[in-house]
């Protein structure tokens, strides 16, 4: 990913990770690499972080987390809850 590329997903992130850290069982939003089943791939992306995943049916659309944000893919990720000691 070229530096320019690198800094648009940066200000999408910026712009979006307000919003997405108001939505139920986010814990953190970031940049990082996409994973499919477990495998980082060389795709990068918006990476939300999430205590645990549910069902879209048992989400209200507005809770619902999208695939993608301004042409830039969103990765959910589950990491559990995060504890400061």
């Amino acid at each position: 990913m070229d530096k320019d590329r690198l800094e648009q997903l940066r200000a999408v992130k910026s712009a979006h990770e307000a919003d997405l850290m108001h939505k139920p069982h986010v814990v953190g939003v970031g940049i990082g690499l996409r994973q499919i089943e477990g495998q980082a791939t060389n795709e990068p992306a918006i990476v939300v972080s999430v205590d645990r995943k549910l069902p879209l049916s048992e989400l209200d659309d507005d809770d619902v987390i999208p695939r993608e944000l301004e042409g830039f893919p969103v990765d959910v990720q589950v990491i559990g809850r995060l504890w400061a000691f």
